[in-house]
């Protein structure tokens, strides 16, 4: 029993997974065919190729030999580097039609996407459905209430434009976080954090906190700006440096795996590597500046960690 107000049997909670990731793998199959006829792409193969295999694993992948889903992956990966990857015709709403559209529905344009929050959050509060499908329950919702506001325009084909349109601005750079992720696995397994423990050993003073403390706060910032994922960071440099430097002299674990998860965030937004968070709001917005998004964010980066390591420091 997990303790929920609903339980959803573990069959059920699995089902429901495949279902989402079944979703998203069609709808960039979905993209990755739109690319193929679309004559105004000047890369259709190499577009269709990556829309296609990451469809593909992404949809069906539960079912792949996983031969077949790594060979998919490799796959995927050429035309990027090759620059293969393009967007094609995009239909952009002209200026009129969203004034129009702004005084029609006004500030109520702001409660499809609170939905998908809000449903998340209750979602995980009183059911143990997993973390994805209360998401796509609360896309749902979002999408029956656009629907509602204005049911001939607001068709299912609306909404496939929409996610070709989005999709095709932030191309390979959607896999960047997914990359990032599975980092973390992969340098646990190899034994980085081992590694980090012994760097460490020769750096920290023995017995010294306050040093560690500091280690492990700037450690995570550091590491996350170098992998782009704070999930990623924060069990190998527990591992290295937390654990044995820091927890092992009784500071609240809590406290140190909270705020030092948050530290990490800070070098989330130094980094080029958080894709979501520093480089697709520049694509999305076209903006000029790559890096113009993380200029904005060095200092108050800086001023977090700083507050973070004294927070840690006193509340120890």
């Amino acid at each position: 029993m997990s303790g929920k107000l609903i339980n959803i049997s573990a069959g059920l909670n699995d089902s429901l997974l495949n279902v989402v990731w079944l979703i998203i793998g069609l709808i960039a199959i979905y993209v990755a065919f739109k690319n193929l006829f679309d004559k105004e792409n000047p890369s259709r193969i190499g577009t269709f190729i990556f829309w296609g295999s990451f469809g593909t694993v992404v949809g069906f992948g539960t079912y792949l030999p996983s031969k077949v889903s790594g060979l998919l992956v490799v796959v995927m990966c050429i035309p990027p580097i090759l620059k293969r990857v393009n967007k094609g015709k995009i239909e952009i709403p002209v200026k009129e039609y969203t004034k129009a559209q702004f005084t029609k529905i006004g500030s109520k344009i702001f409660i499809p996407a609170f939905c998908i929050g809000a449903f998340s959050l209750i979602l995980a509060v009183f059911t143990n459905l997993k973390s994805m499908v209360a998401i796509i329950i609360g896309v749902l919702a979002a999408v029956i209430i656009l629907i509602l506001y204005d049911p001939k325009k607001n068709t299912p084909k609306v909404f496939l434009k929409e996610a070709d349109r989005n999709l095709s601005i932030i191309g390979p750079l959607c896999l960047l976080p997914l990359l990032s992720g599975c980092m973390g696995g992969v340098f646990m397994a190899a034994g980085v954090g081992d590694v980090i423990a012994k760097l460490m050993e020769k750096i920290i003073p023995k017995g010294n906190v306050t040093i560690g403390i500091i280690a492990l706060a700037v450690s995570m910032a550091v590491f996350t700006a170098i992998m782009g994922n704070a999930f990623a960071s924060i069990a190998v440099i527990m591992s290295g440096i937390g654990a044995p430097f820091v927890l092992s002299y009784g500071v609240n674990p809590a406290l140190v795996g909270m705020v030092a998860l948050t530290c990490g965030y800070c070098g989330t937004l130094l980094t080029p590597m958080a894709a979501n968070y520093n480089i697709v709001p520049v694509a999305v917005l076209n903006m000029k500046d790559r890096l113009g998004v993380i200029k904005n964010q060095v200092l108050i980066a800086i001023i977090m960690l700083i507050f973070q390591i004294c927070y840690m420091l006193i509340a120890r």
